[in-house]
């Protein structure tokens, strides 16, 4: 089996053959931020760096270098490392970006991130091209139901993120550090995709302590699979 076409490591004359075959890429667009204890800073950007390099080997699609940050939720607590753009810019930069791509050929891109926050998916979601496809893909706001012991309540590195980086990147967890942060229910219904993360918790919203890698591995197939679905529909 052929691994993934990482753009970065091709040559003109092999990106533009690829291209002729399927002028598709794929650009997973990462974060750099908290995801409580437990979890590094690049969670979102391993998860779907794994993605994207999947798809890329076996749909032999190109790959881009990943965009390490985004858009960041909204806290009250500062926690080091954390490194946030603006809307705005993250909106500039992918316009930029995508804009070049698609002058060398590119008429489909595959937007592929693993962070629910609005203002990070409305500069991803409103991108304008000249005549290529946009298709923004949100790992996160697929239906976890009965994949989830809790699919309905809020989430951040909790019992999902934390189940699919045991699967995905074990060395980085540091399970024993996980701490579970219920929102009472009074504020349970109000935690939404553009809210704050509240100031008591540990950087994180939900159960990363019923997270396993077998749960993991189950979630991942069907993201995957569900991704791919789209990826085969945007060629048509």
């Amino acid at each position: 089996m052929s691994g993934p076409l990482h753009l970065k490591t091709l040559v003109p004359d092999e990106v533009r053959l690829a291209l002729e075959r399927d002028p598709r890429l794929l650009v997973p667009v990462g974060t750099c931020e908290q995801h409580g204890p437990h979890l590094p800073l690049g969670c979102d950007t391993l998860i779907v760096e794994r993605l994207a390099d999947d798809l890329s080997a076996d749909f032999q699609i190109l790959r881009a270098p990943t965009v390490e940050y985004g858009v960041n939720s909204l806290s009250r607590r500062q926690f080091p490392g954390n490194a946030s753009v603006r809307r705005k810019t993250l909106h500039r930069w992918m316009n930029d970006l995508i804009g070049s791509w698609e002058e060398a050929g590119v008429d489909a891109f595959i937007i592929l991130t693993a962070h629910g926050y609005d203002p990070h998916q409305e500069a991803l979601s409103t991108l304008r091209t000249r005549r290529a496809r946009v298709l923004t893909v949100d790992v996160f706001a697929l239906d976890f139901t009965g994949h989830l012991e809790d699919a309905d309540g809020p989430m951040h590195g909790g019992e999902l993120d934390t189940s699919l980086l045991l699967y995905v990147a074990p060395a980085v967890v540091r399970m024993e550090e996980a701490r579970d942060f219920a929102l009472p229910s009074r504020r349970r219904n109000r935690f939404g995709r553009a809210s704050k993360l509240p100031e008591e918790s540990p950087g994180s919203v939900g159960q990363p302590t019923v997270a396993t890698r077998e749960k993991g591995e189950r979630l991942y197939k069907m993201i995957y699979e569900r991704i791919a679905t789209r990826v085969l529909e945007s060629a048509a």
